[in-house]
């Protein structure tokens, strides 16, 4: 399917998101720009109670430009490079053979942020949902124990988070995530002892981050961390992962 994305997005013409350089939407040149160790993206303020977070990096330049090409701007051949972002936030908690670390044994389960209905109608797909399927899929393939899983809904009255601050955003999504049953069903007879990592693309305030891990707590799931593509400036990232 990335072949197939890669292969439509030059046959239409499109243009690198970072260089503008005609051919495919993310060139040979600021692919190899992209970060490849993980950083901490804890917000600043921090939402009480959050687990550790972790970014690929800054939510700017190139990495920004991939967040909102996929997201806003329907490149589906990014969701490759940003699922790989993806795996490099996820660096920090992916479970060694030996490890005795929490949800190490059963593996991890990458859970993304819900959406709008209405927002994914308007955009046409999923793109939170495809970059974490895919990062799981990759992280798969190189032997790690990791599968993802839509455990999380929106309920409805949600209003868009654009332009609100950190206290209005919390108050837009307090209890607004739930887990439903048949999806917790799936997941205790699948994987019976597994951790949870919540992903989504850019952490900010820490708010949707905050819901989806209280969701998901409130119901017995263990999160053992949080993981984004990019985390945004003002919202400190910080130190680099010592691994």
């Amino acid at each position: 399917m990335l072949l197939r994305d890669a292969a439509l997005d030059l046959l239409l013409g499109s243009a690198c998101v970072g260089c503008a350089a005609p051919g495919r939407v993310l060139c040979g040149p600021c692919r190899a720009r992209l970060p490849v160790t993980p950083v901490a993206a804890r917000p600043d303020p921090c939402p009480a109670g959050l687990v550790d977070s972790w970014a690929a990096g800054t939510y700017d330049d190139l990495l920004r430009a991939m967040v909102l090409g996929h997201k806003e701007r329907g490149l589906h051949a990014l969701r490759g490079p940003l699922a790989r972002m993806l795996e490099v936030a996820l660096q920090p908690v992916l479970p060694a053979p030996t490890s005795s670390r929490t949800g190490a044994a059963g593996g991890l389960v990458l859970v993304p942020v819900p959406s709008r209905s209405s927002t994914l109608r308007a955009r046409g797909h999923d793109p939170t949902w495809s970059m974490t399927r895919a990062a799981a899929a990759g992280l798969a393939r190189a032997g790690q124990p990791v599968t993802a899983a839509r455990l999380l809904v929106l309920r409805p009255g949600v209003q868009d988070q654009a332009g609100l601050d950190a206290g209005a955003r919390a108050a837009n999504l307090a209890g607004s995530m739930t887990c439903p049953s048949p999806a917790l069903r799936r997941l205790a007879v699948a994987r019976p002892r597994v951790g949870v990592v919540v992903c989504d693309d850019v952490v900010t305030t820490g708010a949707t981050m905050r819901e989806a891990q209280r969701a998901l707590e409130a119901v017995g799931v263990p999160v053992v961390s949080l993981a984004a593509v990019a985390a945004t400036r003002r919202r400190g990232v910080a130190r680099r992962s010592p691994g």
